[in-house]
């Protein structure tokens, strides 16, 4: 059976009540086309172009979260969304995306492991990174496996490998991708890749806006790409067959070749 997937490309500001109302907006209509996963961008609870930091944090019992498991519950539809979580110290905040199913529980949240220290920015300076052994953050929708990686990892194949190799047939990739000279390029190539060296699905939303790159995609595990969104707020949904992802693998069966392992590094 097909999963149905909604990619919610969303505006998202410095107001944490307004961006929550937007989410909710996003939930309805993903509900209304009876779309089983909702996926939302990194910093949906609460952006600043300048940067996010410890001001823009929230609890996991917070505003934001307790909204998306109410919403999830509610239409029975799962959601993935990137927020804020306070950080160890009180200067720091963590940069997160947490993975709520239909039922309205937290599944759990993926810490970010790569910070974005790279084209001018510097997100070390306000977050801490997540702990690179933490068990990775799956997702079981249907008879797909979800899983979760966020903006600045698809830069680093090892994340998704890691993934997969937890059972992955779909990468989920919440981003406020910088905007810049070639960015989309390099946003539309960096998902292409991972898709077509895992065999896996890869779902990239990101926000729009100032400073931000929107383009989100729906790559196929062959490096197609089914679907792809412009630079406005939208919502788009497609019907991901686990049929066609074997097909796919069975045709290619990199996985089943490969000679290496992928380990975090201290």
């Amino acid at each position: 059976m097909s999963v149905r997937v909604s990619l919610g490309q969303l505006a998202v500001s410095d107001d944490h009540a307004a961006n929550r109302h937007v989410v909710a907006t996003a939930f309805r209509t993903a509900a209304a086309v009876r779309s089983q996963l909702l996926v939302l961008p990194e910093y949906a609870s609460g952006y600043d172009p300048a940067g996010v930091g410890r001001e823009h944090a929230e609890p996991l019992d917070g505003p934001f979260v307790t909204m998306l498991r109410e919403k999830a519950r509610a239409h029975g539809t799962a959601v993935v969304a990137g927020t804020t979580l306070p950080g160890a110290s009180p200067d720091r905040a963590v940069n997160a995306v947490v993975a709520v199913d239909a039922t309205g529980e937290l599944v759990g949240a993926y810490r970010k492991v790569h910070l974005y220290d790279a084209f001018g920015h510097r997100e070390s300076d306000r977050l801490e990174p997540g702990p690179v052994d933490a068990p990775p953050l799956v997702l079981d929708v249907g008879e797909l496996r979800f899983g979760v990686m966020t903006c600045y990892d698809l830069r680093f194949p090892e994340s998704a490998r890691r993934l997969v190799d937890a059972g992955a047939d779909v990468l989920l990739v919440p981003a406020a991708w910088a905007a810049g000279p070639g960015k989309a390029d390099q946003w539309r190539t960096l998902a292409r890749a991972r898709a077509i060296e895992n065999t896996a699905v890869v779902v990239a939303v990101g926000q729009v806006g100032r400073g931000v790159t929107g383009r989100s995609l729906l790559v196929g595990p062959d490096g197609e790409v089914g679907l792809e969104l412009g630079t406005d707020p939208e919502i788009r949904t497609a019907d991901l067959d686990p049929a066609e992802l074997a097909a796919v693998r069975e045709r290619n069966p990199s996985l089943a070749n490969r000679r290496y392992a992928v380990v975090p590094r201290g």
